[in-house]
């Protein structure tokens, strides 16, 4: 298939004024393309930032407290100022006033936990358990190309923006050959480059690979080419992007890490004084493997070989017991909790002990999707069942969550003096909230409106190191319609090869 866009078969050797021939490759390029787009057409394209900007009039939404009718003033990259709007105006008299009534600002969401690349399997991956049991004949995955891979991770940095993303962390092997179009998107990222070791092991475990696992064997080989990985990305892009582009080393999974790799991660870690990941207790298939082929509960395996502790962000936590609950809480590990995922998984990981034991939480959408409200609201709805409260649905609040989604992520992401609330002195990484529409009006605390009732469309303007990313709900950086109209050209295409080698049968329930 080639990689031309916006050029169909009847078009004329030489195209209008209007219309203008850019390659899948030009297109990922990122912000380079929407240049050259504009310039073709004749436009030019406008500043994203001007050299201070003042939300007038404006509502100012932290976990901890909100403000009422004050203005907050971006300038570079930091907020500068919070207050009365005449003094701010008076202040900065030459900068741009953004009319901020009927608006609220909330810090930028961040979303600890992210696969961008399986995208290409929403609408299937989320329905048949964990490790998906459906047994296609194709896996998507194997019909993509290298650029059609980058292409999925950039809708789901898309879907991102659009839904108050302002920090992802990118969480897969390989991310060098993405990292460009990602980084142009405007986020600020954590590449956190995967690494395993084992030479006979696929993880995630299901209950057949389970059943036919053995003893496991790691390969040093595998092990040094995979740090090499991690290291080369970190030379190349840690502190790029005027700071945004972070590179953390990660291992894959507890089943498939040697004792040898897990220290060999944290020692990375440690000497460049960086957080790392895992996943951990994603299934009971998981905690049987290393019961029977180590002796040990999974986080007890990375406890004997010290990978817990305050760097590390654990995700998922689903099958964990009361001895790992205090193992996780006693070493400060923080938890990041992809409630969205675990729901359609079935389960509902034990936060609230979690919580109680001391662990710092934050939050991840996983995989298929990058919605970050969806995933703080149903966070909200299951820890409330799975709490035993006097008052059943008074704990957590939607302050809570909101707090494990900023404060916590940006404790994982070992940003805390820069990230997580809306203060002079830290990132303008920020979301412009309308909050005049129908299922936020009449609201008496806007945040558990939003958190509760909201939708990511009521988002409509995005900052990231003080620049808008998107604005007015047009995101700046990409071409996003044609970069979505190429990758439903380009899911369709798999999923009719797909289909065609083995057609998707429901398993729907019985009806009366």
């Amino acid at each position: 298939m080639s990689d031309s866009l916006i050029r169909g078969s009847s078009s004329p050797p030489h195209s209008p004024r209007g219309s203008v021939n850019l390659t899948r490759r030009q297109l990922l390029a990122g912000a380079g393309a929407a240049a050259l787009l504009l310039e073709q057409r004749g436009l030019h394209a406008q500043a994203t930032a001007s050299a201070a900007v003042v939300f007038s009039h404006t509502t100012v939404v932290n976990a901890d407290a909100v403000q009422h009718d004050v203005a907050l003033a971006v300038e570079g990259d930091k907020i500068v100022a919070i207050g009365p709007t005449d003094a701010i105006l008076e202040t900065y008299p030459q900068a741009e006033v953004y009319d901020g009534r009927g608006k609220a600002l909330l810090p930028g969401l961040i979303n600890c936990h992210a696969h961008l690349a399986a995208t290409l399997a929403r609408g299937f991956n989320e329905d048949f358990g964990f490790p998906n049991s459906y047994r296609l004949a194709i896996r998507p995955r194997s019909l993509l190309s290298e650029e059609e891979s980058t292409l999925m991770a950039v809708m789901g940095a898309l879907e991102s923006i659009r839904g108050g993303v302002t920090t992802v962390v990118e969480y897969t092997g390989g991310i060098g050959s993405s990292a460009a179009a990602l980084a142009d998107t405007g986020l600020r990222w954590v590449f956190a480059e995967s690494v395993r070791d084992i030479e006979n092991g696929a993880g995630p475990l299901s209950a057949e690979s389970l059943a036919r696992s053995e003893a496991p064997r790691f390969s040093a080989r595998l092990r040094d080419e995979g740090l090499q990985s991690a290291h080369d990305l970190f030379e190349s892009w840690h502190g790029a992007r005027q700071g945004r582009i972070s590179v953390f080393p990660t291992t894959a999974l507890a089943e498939d890490s040697s004792p040898e790799l897990l220290h060999a991660v944290r020692d990375f870690a440690e000497k460049n004084d960086l957080g790392y990941t895992i996943h951990l207790a994603q299934s009971t298939w998981e905690v049987e493997y290393m019961l029977r082929h180590h002796g040990l509960r999974p986080s007890e395996y990375l406890a004997k070989h010290d990978f817990l502790g305050p760097r590390l962000f654990a995700a998922h936590c689903r099958y964990v017991d009361d001895s790992e609950i205090a193992l996780l809480g006693r070493s400060g590990t923080i938890i990041s909790h992809q409630a969205h995922m675990a729901a359609n998984r079935g389960v509902i990981p034990p936060i609230s002990a979690l919580r109680a034991a001391g662990c710092p939480i934050a939050q991840g959408t996983d995989n298929n999707t990058n919605d970050m409200l969806e995933t703080m609201r149903i966070a909200l709805v299951t820890e409330r069942i799975q709490r035993d409260d006097v008052t059943p649905g008074s704990q957590p609040q939607p302050e809570d969550m909101l707090a494990d989604a900023v404060q916590g992520g940006a404790r994982a992401v070992r940003q805390e003096a820069l990230l997580g609330s809306l203060e002079v002195g830290k990132k303008a990484d920020l979301i412009v909230l309308d909050t005049q529409r129908a299922h936020l009006v009449p609201a008496g605390r806007i945040l558990s409106a939003w958190i509760n009732n909201g939708q990511p469309s009521d988002i409509e303007s995005v900052l990231v190191d003080g620049q808008f990313i998107m604005r007015d709900r047009k995101i700046l950086t990409v071409d996003e319609p044609s970069l979505i109209a190429e990758a439903d050209k380009v899911g369709r295409r798999i999923w009719s090869q797909v289909e065609a080698a083995s057609p998707v049968t429901v398993p729907r329930l019985p009806r009366s």
